[in-house]
């Protein structure tokens, strides 16, 4: 699996609404409604990455969870992590 280019990277950033590139991962903080909304939804994204193998690191603060994704074994950001943050968007915005 390749790691992407920047370019192929700020390629891919205009759909997927509310990611960005920042210390060499795509990343996205979402502020949810109550804390336990935002652990509901680190639940599901959890469920979904465990059966795709491959996981995103996740930081919550209180309502705020923050999602980065970069595949570590590849050494930068790949296919695999543009699609992953496309189903992250689709799940925590069910």
């Amino acid at each position: 699996m390749a790691v992407l280019t920047d370019d192929q990277i700020e390629a891919a950033l205009p759909e997927l609404d509310g990611w960005e590139l920042s210390e060499g991962a795509l990343r996205r903080s979402i502020k949810f409604p109550t804390f336990l909304d935002g652990i509901e939804a680190v639940r599901r994204v959890g469920e979904h990455a465990e059966a795709q193998d491959h996981h995103p690191d996740i930081d919550i603060r209180w309502r705020t969870v923050t999602f980065a994704l970069v595949t570590h074994s590849e050494g930068g950001i790949t296919d695999k992590d543009v699609a992953m943050a496309g189903d992250i968007s689709r799940i925590v915005e069910q």
